[in-house]
């Protein structure tokens, strides 16, 4: 008599779980970066002027945002590997993520052609997710690449990497003509860094603390609907602005 044939199961990776304090973390970063992009529709709008490209203020504020993000780009993705990769999380997120860019690229193109945004933040995130899924294991050897990529990326400029096809990576002579630009050096070290720090804190207590503040649950909301928050800010931002300086002219 034949024995009944078994079934096998492959096993599902346990459902990560969520980190408020780094939700709120991020949610500190998008507010600040809607703050200023608040800022530069004022100057788009031509209602005031910040010289956002110069003024040490302005560069040291976007630096800032660029960490903030870029860092916890990093230390999410070591914490959301710690038990192994799911792929197909990942491969969905980063479907979302292409997507998102692509839409940013496309609708760039329509409102600014000749500075469109062929490397911004969303394309960086991207393709860094994919290089730092190779980074992941390792602690110490991010922290000296992470260091390294940031002195090389801030030090080195090659005229080879100012040829179109290769503006993406950094190491330029020049900044390029876009309205935002995002490079792979130095940034990639700031998420090998947040790597590095994920890694020192796996075991820490502080990782699950829970927001204790009204204001802080508000900012752990808002790190979880990032990518969509960051996708349609800057459209109802922008409309509403535009809409009532056309009205407040009108009125003059």
């Amino acid at each position: 008599m034949k024995k009944p044939r078994t079934q096998r199961t492959v096993p599902t990776p346990p459902m990560q779980p969520r980190y408020p304090l780094i939700d709120a973390l991020r949610g500190g970063a998008v507010l600040l970066m809607i703050i200023y992009h608040f800022c530069y529709d004022l100057v788009f709008l031509r209602v005031q002027y910040f010289d956002l490209t110069h003024h040490p203020f302005w560069l040291g504020f976007r630096y800032l945002i660029l960490t903030l993000f870029l860092g916890l780009v990093g230390f999410s993705l070591a914490l959301a590997t710690q038990q192994g990769i799911d792929y197909k999380k990942f491969s969905l997120r980063l479907a979302w993520l292409v997507s998102a860019a692509l839409l940013v690229t496309i609708a760039s193109l329509w409102l600014f052609p000749q500075r469109f945004i062929f490397f911004g933040v969303l394309h960086f995130i991207a393709l860094a997710s994919i290089l730092g899924v190779l980074c992941v294991r390792y602690t110490w050897l991010n922290f000296w690449l992470g260091v390294g990529l940031l002195w090389l990326g801030a030090s080195v400029q090659l005229r080879f990497f100012d040829q179109q096809p290769w503006q993406f990576f950094g190491l330029m002579t020049h900044k390029p003509a876009t309205e935002d630009y995002v490079p792979l050096l130095p940034w990639f070290g700031v998420v090998l860094l947040g790597i590095f720090m994920a890694r020192l804190s796996l075991a820490k207590a502080w990782l699950n603390a829970k927001p204790l503040t009204k204001p802080a649950t508000f900012f752990a909301w808002v790190g979880r609907h990032s990518l969509l928050i960051y996708l349609l800010h800057q459209p109802l931002m922008l409309g509403l602005m535009f809409l009532l300086v056309k009205g407040l002219q009108s009125v003059a």
